[in-house]
């Protein structure tokens, strides 16, 4: 059975995707999109389906289907590069299938000579199998000279579903739309694409542009206008692939050699030593996690156009999202309280739509209400101050539902944290100090190692 239901308003953008068929789904971030997408094609019947994502967010996509239909999800690998079209078709044993961008041509195209038109791209014969599209981040191809826009435009021909995803459809001008009308098949309704391009491209008749879109493929609703709906804060795992995952098994393979040892200790003294050494491990590891989730960071904060409040713990994390977005602001023990205020001034006027902060220097005392939405890179080590970061723009002032997102690194240390803090909740609050303390309490570390070592129970899983 499925673990979650829609909310009323999202049954009403699943409602309004079933009736338009191929259409954009433009709900701002936080509405729950990839749920509407994928209840959508289970309530049409429109499988296999085919969901085409940015890689870091494939098992996140994997989990989401899982969570909210009974449909039975497929990553493609090279593992199966081969049989996934048996497996889709003849076996019958996977309803959805998940691929990202890049991976396209790999997976579904014969032959393509560089610069191609699509007219001269051979695709395999799979993509006639899948009844249903679902495109996140759409506006990925928004650029018809791409590789990228012609392989999900070749996929897309002639499909009945087609369900598009972004909460930024028009990156640069009117243009960007044109080839996602083309890839839903929609591009007739304004009279084709030259027509499209000359009526709307120089920023004219957008009125006319949003009427005829509204009426015919596209749909978009505001945090504000389903408020009533949204519980006060939601806070969602998302689900990443680690970049750095060899260099972080490598450690994680030592610590757990460290663990092991220090089970099997008795004396007191010699448990507190080794304790304290594989503490240093322990935040090491939880730094590497970090590092192998920035590229994912980067993207998912560039997949939307509102304001952020990004939550990291190392300098070099944080270093590596002011290289990705050079505008933004920073609240970290690096700057002083000038510049701290003066930063945080700047984003509450909206001048600034990025403002990345570490968890202890912006962690409490702050008001961030001009966003509602907030990420988390690092995940603190207990509840008590995840609670405190949300709280920033989750306070008095905020007009809107917040969104609490955290980056979790599949098969890392951030499934346990998760999964302790979680658990811990309610005795969280009773650590004080800074939030390096909660690991240095014997029972809490105990327990992270037992987790480490021997992984959650599926039963338990939070």
């Amino acid at each position: 059975m499925p673990k979650y239901q829609p909310y009323p308003y999202q049954e009403v953008g699943i409602a309004k995707t079933l009736e338009m068929k191929r259409c954009i789904n433009g709900d701002e971030m936080g509405l729950g999109k990839t749920g509407q997408a994928i209840v959508s094609v289970a309530r049409a019947h429109a499988t296999p389906c085919l969901v085409i994502c940015p890689a870091s967010l494939k098992i996140n996509w994997q989990r989401e289907v899982e969570n909210f239909t009974d449909l039975r999800p497929l990553i493609l690998k090279d593992s199966v590069k081969s049989t996934f079209p048996y497996l889709i078709g003849k076996m019958n044993l996977y309803d959805v299938v998940i691929v990202n961008y890049e991976s396209l041509k790999k997976f579904f195209v014969v032959h393509e000579e560089r610069g191609a038109k699509l007219k001269d791209i051979v695709f395999q014969e799979v993509i006639k199998q899948f009844r249903s599209v679902i495109i996140d981040e759409s506006h990925r191809c928004k650029n018809p000279t791409t590789a990228t826009a012609k392989h999900v435009m070749g996929i897309c021909h002639g499909k009945e579903y087609i369900n598009m995803l972004t909460g930024t459809p028009v990156v640069n001008d009117p243009k960007d739309l044109a080839t996602q009308l083309c890839i839903l098949g929609r591009i007739a309704d304004f009279g084709g694409y030259s027509e499209f391009v000359n009526q709307y491209g120089d920023g004219k008749h957008l009125a006319e542009l949003n009427a005829i879109l509204h009426n015919s493929c596209y749909f978009r609703r505001a945090k504000k206008e389903v408020l009533k709906d949204l519980p006060d804060l939601t806070r969602s795992r998302v689900i990443t692939e680690l970049a750095n995952r060899d260099e972080y098994d490598l450690c994680a393979n030592d610590l757990r050699a460290w663990l092991k040892d220090y089970k099997g200790l008795t004396d007191a003294e010699a448990r507190r030593k080794m304790r304290m050494q594989a503490l240093v491990k322990f935040m090491n590891l939880r730094k590497l996690a970090g590092q192998g989730k920035v590229d994912a960071a980067v993207q998912f904060i560039s997949d939307t156009d509102e304001q952020v409040v990004v939550f990291a713990e190392h300098h070099d994390i944080v270093d590596a999202l002011k290289e990705a977005f050079p505008d933004a602001v920073c609240v970290t023990g690096r700057q002083n309280a000038v510049e701290k205020q003066a930063a945080i001034d700047s984003f509450q006027a909206g001048k600034r739509r990025v403002i990345i902060c570490s968890i202890k220097s912006a962690g409490v005392g702050l008001t961030l209400t001009a966003s509602s939405n907030v990420i988390f890179i690092n995940l603190p080590w207990t509840m008590a101050d995840l609670s405190q970061c949300e709280a920033r723009c989750h306070r008095n002032g905020q007009k809107n539902a917040v969104n609490s997102w955290i980056l979790i690194g599949e098969n890392s240390i951030d499934e346990y944290l998760y999964y302790l803090i979680m658990k811990k909740g309610s005795v969280a609050s009773k650590i004080t100090g800074a939030s390096d303390d909660a690991i240095k309490d014997e029972h809490y570390f105990d327990e992270l190692a037992d987790l480490f070592i021997n992984g959650i129970k599926k039963e338990e899983n939070v």
